[in-house]
C-alpha cells in the first residue's frame, strides 16, 4: 500500500447509512438540517475582520456558495477547484484511475478530498495575506496584526472543512449534492430579496431596492429609465426560468424490454442536458476564482491577470472572463461596440469550457456508453430487436450519449452566458443553476416515490 492510499484510508469521512435505501423523510430531514447549518454559518462573522475587500464581489459569492466576511467565505470554491484539477488530470491520462471499479471510485473521492483540503488552506491564506479579508489596517506593523491574520486563516479553514463535510452529508444522507444545494439556496435567497425588498435603495432612496416595488414606484414618478431597468431584470429572470425548464424536459427515450418477462418494458431517458448543471458549475466557479485572484493581485500591486477600475475589470484576462450587462447599458445609453467583443469572448469561453467539462464529467461519473450498457444489462433489460450483448448496446448508446454530451454541454453553456448578459435579478448563471438544481431535485424525489410505489423497480433504479 502506497503512502497516498494510507493517507486516503485515514482521512475523516461522514459515515454512510447502513441501509441501502434511506426513507424519504430521513433524506428530507438531513437535507433541511444541512441547509439550516449552512445559512446559520453564513451569519457568523469572522472574528478580527477589519477590511472586507471581497464584499464588492457579492455577485460571485452566489456562484461559489459563499458569504464573504463570514466563516464560510470560501464556500464551495475549494471543493469545485479540486474537482476541476482532478478531472483534468484524469481526462488527460496523467492520473490513471479505473472509475468502473469500487476501488477506483474510492481513490478518486479520497484524492478529491485531499485536494479540497489543500485548496481550503491555500485559498484561506491567499484571501487573508493578499488583503481580501484582513484585520483592521490601523493595526498594520504591530505583532497583533499577524496574530489576527492567523486567526482569520484558521476560521476560514475551519469553515471550509465544515462545508466539505456538509457536502458529504447531503451526498450520503440527503437529496442531490451539497454543492448544488448551497448554490440553489443562495440564488433563491438573493432573487427573493432583490424582487420583493421594500427597503429604500442605497443609490436612490426615493424607490425601493426590490425590483417589483421599484417598478411601480418608478412608473408612478415618471422615471422611465429605472422602470425599464427593473422590467428588463424581471423579464430576463422569467425567460431564463422558462427556457431552462423547457430544456430540462427535452430528452431522448430508448425503449427497453425485460428479457425474462415478455410484454413488459420501459423507456431509458437520456436528457438533452445530459451532464446537467455540472459543466456550468465548474466553468462559473473557475471564472469566479480568476476574478477574485485577479482582484487580490491588483490590490497587492501585481496586476498579472488584469487591472480594475473600482469594481469593474478594464484590462487583462479578467476583463475577458467578465460579462458586460448589455441590456442595462443599452437602456442607460452607455453601450459601446467594445462590449460586443467582450460579450463574444465571454460566450465562447463559457461554451467551450462547458463542452470540455461535460465530456470529462461524462467519462468520470460513469455516464459513458459502456457504464450505461453495463447498468442496463445488469438490470435484466435489453433493447428489443437486438441481441443481449454489451458491445452492441454500447454502440447504440454511443450514437446518443456523445452528441447529447457535446450539444447539451454547449447549449447549457450558451444559455448561461446569454443569461449573464441580460442583467437578471441574480447572476444569470446562478438563476440557471438554481432552476436546473431544483428540477434535478424534483426528479430525484419523484424517483424515490416511484421506488416506494413499485418495489420491483428498486433494483433497476438503484
Amino acid at each position: 500500500m502506497s503512502l497516498l492510499d494510507t493517507l486516503i484510508q485515514y482521512l475523516p469521512e461522514v459515515r454512510g447509512p447502513k441501509q441501502k435505501r434511506l426513507p424519504f423523510k430521513e433524506k428530507l430531514k438531513w437535507t433541511l438540517i444541512t441547509l439550516v447549518i449552512f445559512f446559520v454559518m453564513g451569519l457568523i462573522p469572522l472574528f478580527g475582520l477589519g477590511d472586507n475587500a471581497l464584499q464588492q464581489f457579492e455577485f460571485l459569492s452566489i456562484i461559489l456558495g459563499a458569504s464573504f466576511g463570514s466563516i464560510i467565505s470560501l464556500g464551495i470554491g475549494p471543493i469545485v477547484t479540486a474537482s476541476i484539477v482532478l478531472q483534468l488530470l484524469t481526462g488527460t491520462g496523467m492520473l490513471n484511475l479505473d472509475m468502473t471499479s469500487t476501488e477506483g471510485k474510492q481513490r478518486f473521492q479520497g484524492l478529491q478530498k485531499i485536494l479540497a483540503i489543500f485548496f481550503i488552506i491555500f485559498e484561506g491564506g491567499i484571501y487573508v495575506m493578499m488583503g481580501g479579508l484582513a484585520p483592521n489596517p490601523a493595526l498594520a506593523g504591530m505583532p497583533v496584526y499577524f496574530e489576527l491574520q492567523m486567526i482569520l486563516i484558521f476560521q476560514l479553514i475551519l469553515g471550509g472543512i465544515v462545508i466539505m463535510f456538509l457536502d458529504e452529508v447531503v451526498s450520503k444522507w440527503g437529496f442531490g449534492s451539497g454543492i448544488s444545494l448551497f448554490i440553489a439556496a443562495g440564488v433563491a435567497q438573493q432573487i427573493f430579496i432583490r424582487a420583493f425588498n421594500f427597503l429604500p435603495s442605497p443609490t436612490n432612496p426615493e424607490i425601493a431596492a426590490g425590483a417589483i416595488p421599484a417598478l411601480f414606484q418608478s412608473l408612478a414618478i415618471g422615471d422611465i429609465t429605472t422602470a425599464g431597468l427593473q422590467l428588463a431584470a424581471l423579464v430576463s429572470t422569467v425567460l431564463v426560468f422558462v427556457i431552462c425548464v423547457y430544456g430540462q424536459a427535452m430528452k431522448v427515450e430508448i425503449p427497453l424490454s425485460f428479457g425474462k418477462v415478455r410484454g413488459y418494458g420501459m423507456r431509458w431517458p437520456l436528457n438533452f442536458f445530459y451532464t446537467s448543471n455540472i459543466p456550468v458549475i465548474l466553468v462559473a466557479a473557475l471564472m469566479a476564482n480568476i476574478q477574485l485572484v485577479a482582484s487580490l493581485l491588483h490590490r497587492w500591486g501585481h496586476p498579472w491577470l488584469g487591472t480594475f477600475s473600482g469594481n469593474s475589470p478594464i484590462s487583462g484576462l479578467v476583463y475577458w472572463v467578465n460579462s458586460p450587462d448589455l441590456v442595462q447599458n443599452i437602456i442607460k445609453g452607455s453601450f459601446s461596440f467594445s462590449m460586443i467583443g467582450q460579450a463574444l469572448t465571454y460566450v465562447t469561453l463559457f461554451v467551450v469550457g462547458s463542452i470540455i467539462f461535460s465530456i470529462f464529467w461524462m467519462q468520470t461519473a460513469n455516464m459513458d456508453a459502456r457504464s450505461q450498457a453495463k447498468q442496463i444489462l445488469s438490470s435484466g433489460l435489453q433493447i428489443p430487436g437486438f441481441r443481449r450483448d454489451e458491445r452492441v448496446l454500447e454502440k447504440i448508446l454511443s450514437r446518443y450519449i456523445w452528441p447529447l454530451t457535446i450539444v447539451g454541454g454547449a447549449s447549457v453553456g450558451l444559455l448561461a452566458a446569454l443569461a449573464d448578459l441580460t442583467g437578471a435579478l441574480s447572476r444569470g448563471t446562478g438563476i440557471l443553476l438554481a432552476v436546473m438544481i431544483v428540477y434535478k431535485l424534483y426528479e430525484e424525489i419523484a424517483k424515490q416515490h416511484m421506488m416506494d410505489m413499485h418495489p420491483a423497480m428498486r433494483k433497476f433504479m438503484e
